[in-house]
């Protein structure tokens, strides 16, 4: 049997982990052949493919990014796009089926595929652990990580000049990151996408904090929407999929932190710092886990799912759970962190 692998959607530390994961078990336990999928489903469409042997996974378990390549490219667009023409690209490589890496965008592109008669199996991923049907992704710790040092080094510029700073991290519609790295790098308010707040809610705490001779850190996720705004804040346009690109409400709240407290304040969007780098050695192990799983879920034949951790076990789950409704906050978890706030 022959699988091609694809990772599709925004990079992820974690993302070789499962590529090795996938190949390593799937040759040395069940003799497949693999072929690397070049740059998401864009290399689906064009049939852009490459032998995927032991010899290219080799040390590939720390190495950030992904050695396929990605983009966000809707494989039902374009004249080479369909289920039907993607059936006849596969077949005319002898390709049985697909491994999809990736998050939301992703997945919902591999179920549809799915339900038009394509064998793919889906491998959930996102920085934003916005899937709900998955305990955690690889992905999140790294970038948690990643935003809680460099929320440690704005606390001492922020301390050294009585600053409020304002930290913006991804997340997209959720604040998982937000809260996590706000609770360990002792933000003074965090805010996120499932719970709006108004400017002088913000203030509040800010000013609390500065009255009590520190210098606040407000930690906002991108998606996060004051009480006044409709949509979360966007200027980027849409991607392949027809999403806002968020970011850039830290430039929006932290003038006005300075205008109604007069606290001298700066905002920092940290932005893709959080994609990159290696994995954590939390988010190597259930990478490569659910690398091992897909590799069994391919000879199981379990096409249109996808392996997921539920609790310390890689289960399998349909597409459908994954899908819809996202992997929110829940307000007991926040009102938990609240606790530490101003």
């Amino acid at each position: 049997m022959k699988i091609g692998i694809l990772t599709s959607g925004g990079d992820c530390p974690g993302l070789n982990a499962v590529i090795r994961g996938v190949v390593l078990k799937g040759t040395t336990a069940y003799d497949l052949e693999f072929v690397g999928i070049r740059d998401g489903w864009r290399g689906v469409v064009d049939g852009d493919f490459f032998p995927l042997t032991r010899h290219e996974v080799k040390g590939l378990s720390k190495v950030g990014g992904t050695i396929l390549g990605t983009s966000r490219t809707n494989p039902y667009e374009g004249p080479r796009g369909g289920a039907e023409n993607i059936a006849k690209t596969l077949y005319g490589h002898r390709i049985d089926g697909i491994i999809a890496i990736g998050g939301e965008g992703t997945l919902a592109a591999a179920d549809r595929l799915s339900k038009d008669g394509i064998n793919v199996i889906g491998v959930p991923k996102t920085i934003d652990n916005d899937l709900r049907a998955t305990d955690y992704s690889f992905g999140f710790d790294t970038a948690v990580n990643i935003a809680s040092e460099a929320m440690d080094r704005l606390r001492t510029t922020g301390d050294s000049h009585q600053r409020c700073m304002v930290a913006e991290v991804m997340g997209r519609h959720v604040g998982w990151i937000a809260l996590h790295a706000g609770i360990a790098a002792g933000a003074h308010a965090i805010l996120i996408p499932e719970v709006p707040m108004t400017m002088d809610d913000i203030c509040d705490l800010v000013s609390k904090a500065h009255d009590r001779g520190r210098a606040p850190l407000v930690v906002v996720s991108e998606g996060f929407k004051l009480k006044d705004m409709d949509e979360a804040f966007s200027d980027k346009g849409l991607d392949a999929f027809n999403r806002p690109r968020l970011g850039g409400i830290s430039e929006v709240i932290a003038p006005e932190i300075e205008r109604i407290t007069g606290i001298e304040t700066r905002a920092t969007v940290l932005g893709h710092i959080q994609r990159g780098g290696s994995p954590s050695g939390f988010d190597r192990v259930l990478a490569t886990r659910l690398g091992l799983h897909a590799a069994d879920a391919v000879v199981a034949e379990a096409w249109g799912q996808m392996v997921s951790l539920k609790g310390t076990d890689i289960v399998r789950v349909p597409f459908a759970d994954a899908l819809g409704e996202l992997n929110t906050v829940p307000l007991y978890r926040y009102e938990e962190a609240a606790a530490l706030f101003g």
